[in-house]
C-alpha cells in the first residue's frame, strides 16, 4: 500500500477527538485499541488515578526480543482565544495542507504510526514495533513516567526510541530540559496608611523575583553555554503569571508568582532554585517574619520534562539518518519526552512531520509534503525490520 497520503483518513479520525489536557484522552485511546485488536495486536494500558486517562503500549512483532518505540502524546493545547478558520476537530483538507488542533503537535505522527499497524502486522517482522501514546504531556509530561515503568515492569528494554515531536523530519538529538515553579507569598495585611503594621506579600515577591532575573542575566552573559544549540545557547529563567494584592490602600497580605527554567542538558535547574530560595530565606524573609511569624515564602514544583542529550556518535543517530536520509543532526530549546526515555536507559531521538513553528497556534496545520516524507520515514523503517 505504498500510495502516498493514505495516511489522511486516519489522521482525521484522531483529530476528531477533542482531547484537549484537561479533557479525558480515552475516546482516542479506546479507538486505537479497538483497531489494533481488530489486527491481532494487544494494548496495554496506564491509567491515571483519576482513571479518566490512559497510556496505550502496544507491540506488533516478535516478543522478547528488544524492538523500536514509535512515541508520541495524545493531549493537545487549548483553542479558546485562537482565531481559527475552521472546526479544530474536524480536519479541514486543503490542496497542499491538511489543518486541524494537534495535526502538527502531534496527532499527526502518532495516526501515520498506527496507519501503517496493518503493514507491520502483515510483515514477518525481525525487531519487534513498539507503538507508545501517552497523555499529559503538554501539561508536564504527566503520562510518560508511568508508561516507561510499566515497560520496564513487563521487562521490555527496546533497543531505540523514535519521538515523533514535529522536526520537519530533521533530526534532533538533543533539547533542553525543563521544570516549572508555584511560589506563594503570604504577607500580613494592614491599611496602607500604617503600612508598618503590615507584611507587603507583592513587594516580597517583587524582590524574588527580581533576584530570579538577576540570575537569568548573569547566565545570558557568563553561561554556561552550549553552542551546539540554537538561540538561546544558554539556561533560561522566566516569571510568567503573577498575582497578588486586593486594593491600593491595603498591604497585599497575599501574592503569587509561576516561574519556567528551560536548562541545558547537563545542568541542574535546582542549583537556581535552591540559589534564589537562599537568597530569599537570608535577604527577605527576616524582614517579614520579624513582624509576623507566619509570614514567608512556600515553593510547589511543576512536573516538567527531562533534558534529551543524545551524543553525535551514539549508534542510534545511525539508524535514524538510514531511516530519514539526512545527515545532519540540531539541538533545540523546546522539551518533550524523549529525556524521559533515554534517562530510561533507551537510546533515542526526535523525528517527525511538520514545524514546531506552527505548533499551539491557530489553523495548525501538516502540509502534504511532510505527511508523505513520515510515511517515506516508516517505509523504510519496515523494510528495516523484515525479514
Amino acid at each position: 500500500m505504498r500510495q502516498p497520503l493514505f495516511s489522511i483518513p486516519m489522521i482525521e479520525k484522531f483529530i476528531s477527538f477533542d482531547t484537549i489536557s484537561r479533557n479525558s484522552n480515552l475516546g482516542l485511546i479506546h479507538f486505537v485499541q479497538e483497531y489494533l485488536a481488530d489486527l491481532g495486536i494487544e494494548s496495554v494500558l496506564t491509567h491515571d488515578e483519576s482513571r479518566q486517562k490512559a497510556n496505550l503500549f502496544a507491540t506488533i512483532g516478535p516478543a522478547g526480543k528488544p524492538g523500536i518505540v514509535l512515541s508520541g502524546h495524545t493531549d493537545v493545547v487549548p483553542c479558546e482565544d485562537q482565531d481559527w478558520t475552521s472546526d479544530p476537530f474536524c480536519l479541514e483538507k486543503l490542496d497542499d495542507r491538511v489543518v486541524g488542533r494537534g495535526v502538527c503537535d502531534m496527532k499527526g505522527f502518532l495516526a501515520i504510526a498506527t496507519a501503517f499497524a496493518p503493514e507491520f502486522a502483515n510483515r514477518e517482522l525481525t525487531t519487534p514495533i513498539h507503538l507508545a501514546m501517552s497523555f499529559d504531556e503538554e501539561v508536564g509530561c504527566l503520562g510518560v513516567p508511568l508508561l516507561i515503568a510499566d515497560m520496564a515492569a513487563r521487562g521490555l528494554t527496546p533497543k531505540a526510541c523514535i519521538v515523533g515531536e514535529p522536526s520537519e523530519m530533521g533530526l534532533i538529538r538533543a533539547h533542553k530540559g525543563k521544570i516549572g515553579g508555584h511560589v506563594t507569598v503570604t504577607g500580613l495585611p494592614a491599611h496602607s496608611g500604617v503600612a508598618h503594621l503590615g507584611v507587603n506579600a507583592v513587594e516580597a515577591a517583587g524582590e524574588a523575583i527580581a533576584q530570579m532575573k538577576k540570575i537569568q542575566r548573569r547566565l545570558r552573559d557568563h553561561g554556561p553555554f552550549n553552542r551546539a544549540f540554537d538561540e538561546p545557547q544558554y539556561t533560561t529563567i522566566q516569571t510568567c503569571m503573577v498575582s497578588g494584592g486586593t486594593a491600593v490602600n491595603i498591604v497585599a497580605a497575599q501574592c503569587t508568582f509561576d516561574f519556567d527554567i528551560r536548562y541545558l542538558p547537563g545542568e541542574d535547574p535546582m542549583d537556581y532554585v535552591n540559589e534564589c530560595r537562599q537568597y530569599v530565606e537570608k535577604h527577605i524573609e527576616p524582614e517579614m517574619k520579624a513582624v509576623d511569624e507566619k509570614t514567608g515564602f512556600t515553593w510547589e514544583f511543576v512536573p516538567g520534562c527531562a533534558a534529551l542529550n543524545t551524543a553525535e556518535d551514539d549508534a542510534v543517530l545511525e539508524l535514524a539518518k538510514e531511516l530519514s536520509g539526512r545527515n545532519q543532526t540540531s539541538c533545540v530549546g523546546f522539551g518533550t519526552e524523549a529525556g524521559h526515555f533515554q534517562d530510561a536507559g533507551i537510546p533515542t531521538f526526535i523525528c517527525g512531520p511538520g514545524s514546531i513553528d506552527q505548533a499551539h497556534k491557530a489553523d495548525e496545520f501538516l502540509t502534504h509534503e511532510q505527511i508523505a516524507l513520515c510515511e517515506k520515514f516508516l517505509w523504510r523503517l519496515l523494510d528495516k525490520v523484515s525479514a
